[in-house]
């Protein structure tokens, strides 16, 4: 893919008035594409967001700079701000984004009765609205896109080719869904009863508050009664399943493929890395962070980071994981010692008899 192009250069004194910092260097040069620092040219804008980069072999080849503190020996013009990527970020909202246009709806909408939709949408074809549901202002919907009955998306929500948001669900303001997610699919509710499994209706909902964005093939369940509830700002990765009645908190972070079971309730600012399991009717305090492929089986205190399966914390799975490679040997170790303590025992309980024949020779001697 090509790199973002501006149809005309910017400079970096219109940069500055988007991101603030100190300019050091020329603030008339200027700007027309974005570019991480190992593919820069003479036209871009890139980022420095720590020393370490720095070590790097290779020159660097760069129109600006945006460093997290002024670096003398590169003769390019910088801008120092405190966190570079988040400046990168909001350059390329700003100039590099361009706001589609409001499209209108397509002819091949299908919809039920009582839709109401607002102003400025951008409905493409194939797609379909159930019953008395509600669509906010500047909503892009794509093509294959089904919103059941009762269901309400705000203002300015963008969702994907082929999303699924199931009856009853509501999707708050600026939510992105990428493609293949399901919102609101049954709860994975049974009761066993003489060798079958008997399905429990689930009759609750999935609320997903402002800001939200769920990756591709996100699937959320709706909850049995109630609803299934996902916070303000929170981000959730791809193929990650959300179980029925599960809460997570504001701004939260979900990586792939992790699994939540069901009743769960996850705190604000928590961070959750790919392929962990969390099990269900457990609570996961504020600010945690779990690792990558951790087992979470019981309920953890806010403000720690943890690790493993079953989890631990951090700093003991560390060490639990560099005895794991040297288990064959400590075992081969563990069979010697066994084996020695056993033939110590053995000495032990002959010494008496031993000790008593040496007296008895040593007499017949005198």
């Amino acid at each position: 893919m090509a790199t973002p192009q501006l149809p005309s250069p910017i400079t970096l004194a219109e940069i500055h008035q988007v991101v603030g910092g100190t300019i050091h260097g020329n603030d008339q040069t200027k700007v027309s594409t974005l570019a991480s620092l190992g593919e820069a040219n003479p036209k871009a804008l890139s980022f420095i967001a720590n020393d370490k980069v720095l070590k790097a072999p290779g020159h660097l080849c760069a129109a600006a700079l945006l460093v997290h503190r002024h670096l003398p020996e590169l003769a390019i013009p910088q801008i120092v701000v405190g966190n570079p990527l988040l400046a990168f970020a909001h350059v390329a909202q700003r100039f590099f984004v361009r706001p589609a246009a409001p499209r209108g709806i397509a002819k091949d909408l299908t919809q039920g009765a009582n839709v109401r939709i607002g102003a400025d949408p951008s409905i493409w074809p194939f797609v379909t609205l159930g019953d008395r549901v509600m669509i906010g202002a500047r909503v892009t919907l794509y093509p294959g896109v089904f919103v059941g009955s009762d269901s309400k998306i705000g203002d300015d929500s963008v969702l994907y080719p082929n999303v699924v948001v199931r009856e009853g669900c509501s999707l708050g303001a600026r939510v992105i869904v990428h493609s293949g997610t399901v919102i609101g699919s049954d709860g994975f509710g049974y009761v066993q009863h003489q060798g079958r499994h008997h399905k429990i209706p689930q009759l609750g909902g999935v609320v997903i508050e402002d800001d939200v964005e769920l990756g591709a093939n996100v699937t959320i369940d709706r909850a049995t009664f109630g609803c299934t509830l996902i916070k303000q700002g929170t981000k959730v990765d791809n193929l990650v399943q959300i179980a029925h009645n599960v809460s997570v908190g504001e701004h939260s972070i979900v990586v792939a493929q992790v699994g939540i079971a069901g009743s769960t309730t996850i705190g604000h600012h928590v961070m959750i890395g790919g392929q962990a399991g969390i099990s269900d009717h457990i609570h996961i305090g504020d600010q945690v962070m779990i690792a990558a492929q951790a087992g979470v089986n019981r309920s953890l205190k806010s403000n720690q980071i943890v690790s493993g399966a079953p989890v631990m914390p951090h700093e003991i799975s560390l060490k639990v994981q560099a005895v794991v490679h040297r288990l064959p040997e400590l075992r081969q170790l563990v069979l010697s010692l066994k084996q020695r303590v056993e033939t110590l025992e053995v000495q032990s309980k002959n010494a008496p008899a031993r000790l008593a024949r040496t007296k008895k020779r040593n007499l017949r001697k005198t």
